[in-house]
């Protein structure tokens, strides 16, 4: 299997690396950070396959398709980064393997060409989800894009529904994600913006203001399962940090699944995994974005856990041709709380407590720190500000967050 990636995550370290070796691949992994692939691996425990490091501009999918030429007939090509998707699904169809639709990844990840998509798309009849609720496509979200060359001044004039959000148009982790009040804070967070990404294309759209939740797939392309999802808490306006999220199983099914699961079908989404952002109004859901590959900041390793099943393992095997099963066999019992503690102010990290498991009551606890004590960064205001994760998992909600209450309070993060 080839395996294109850009940094190491945990994803990738700790679910796909050793899911492929339980399958038995050898993997070649096509990166531009290959040193750092390479240190990352170097300190890990898990049981990794054969796996071969091999530099690539891996944005370049025409490189990529060179490399893997070079080695021969490759069996199947795969990637979980959010940049490489639709480099991953050229080069899968060019050597006819299976993949996602190369139009659908480079759709979901330019948030401009999605929003366009989403509202090309009228109801269609032959839908039972849209025939039964076509709200979403008849309340499209409003968007306007500034391209690469334009200026933001042009944007002074633009008839938007304020306060809205103005967004890199392919970005990710809510980085550089911003709310705005005004014509004139539109124009100076866009200049801002530019001036940390040069050239950037930008997005802005309609804020979308309600309870936040995702919702977790996988299909091989004739089967869809719905994982789970969860509801997510965010940090307060103007930036929207992930502070928390909690699982919402997949039986019963959860209002707004078929509505959500009928854009994604007009997306042409339904092949490996996808993480999909959706905010409910009333009986809308309408969608922020679509992420085509598995939910991260180890919720993904989470939700296997939960679920009892070889996700990752099944998220490979759908890119090596093997139809998923019917019922995947999920367990529907499990409740997990996902803590992120958050740096308020940039510094170094003087204190903080280590790496834990404890279980107590029936809840698991497993905290990992993400940032070393001695350690001295910037304020992000985006995941890369995460200090650690905490990991409550069990079977009854209340106890969950009473664990988490009770570890915060007893730990402490100082930064100075």
């Amino acid at each position: 299997m080839h395996l294109l990636a850009l940094n190491p995550t945990d994803s990738v370290t700790e679910g796909f690396l050793p899911a492929a070796a339980r399958l038995g691949l050898a993997v070649t992994l096509l990166t531009d950070q290959p040193e750092a692939h390479e240190r990352a691996y170097g300190r890990q425990d898990h049981a990794f396959p054969a796996l071969d490091i091999v530099p690539c501009d891996v944005r370049d999918f025409a490189e990529v398709i060179s490399r893997i030429a070079a080695d021969g007939s490759p069996r199947a090509v795969f990637t979980n980064s959010d940049h490489l998707q639709t480099q991953a699904a050229l080069a899968a169809e060019y050597f006819g393997l299976p993949g996602k639709d190369w139009r659908a990844a480079l759709r979901t990840k330019n948030k401009a060409e999605l929003r366009r998509a989403l509202a090309a798309a009228g109801p269609d009849a032959a839908d039972p989800a849209w025939s039964a609720d076509p709200a979403w496509s008849a309340d499209p979200v409003w968007s306007a894009e500034l391209a690469t060359g334009q200026e933001p001044a042009t944007l002074a004039g633009l008839d938007a529904p304020y306060p809205c959000v103005v967004k890199p148009r392919e970005g990710v982790a809510s980085e550089d994600v911003v709310l705005v009040a005004d014509a004139d804070e539109l124009v100076r967070r866009c200049v801002e913006i530019r001036a940390r990404r040069p050239g950037a294309a930008l997005v802005v759209e309609e804020f979308l203001d309600g309870e936040l939740r995702t919702l977790e797939t996988l299909g091989d392309g004739r089967t869809l399962h719905v994982l789970g999802g969860f509801r997510t808490e965010l940090s307060p306006p103007p930036h929207f940090i992930e502070e928390r999220l909690h699982l919402l199983p997949a039986s019963p099914p959860q209002p707004h699944t078929d509505q959500v699961l009928a854009q994604l079908r007009a997306l042409g989404v339904g092949f490996g995994a996808c993480h999909t952002e959706y905010v409910v109004q009333g009986d809308r859901a309408r969608l922020i974005e679509v992420n085509y590959r598995a939910i991260g900041d180890q919720c993904d390793l989470v939700l296997a856990e939960l679920l009892g099943i070889p996700l990752f393992e099944y998220i490979l095997r759908t890119h090596l041709g093997e139809p998923l099963p019917d019922d995947l066999g999920a367990r529907t019992d499990g409740r997990v709380r996902m803590e992120y503690v958050l740096a308020d102010r940039a510094g170094r990290l003087a204190s903080a407590p280590p790496a834990s498991v404890t279980e107590r009551d029936g809840v698991r606890l497993d905290y990992r720190p993400l940032r070393g004590v001695g350690e001295e960064h910037p304020l992000h205001r985006t995941n890369r500000d995460f200090l650690g994760v905490l990991r409550a998992t069990g079977t009854d909600q209340g106890r969950i967050d009473a664990a988490v209450a009770q570890f915060l309070a007893a730990h402490r993060w100082e930064i100075v």
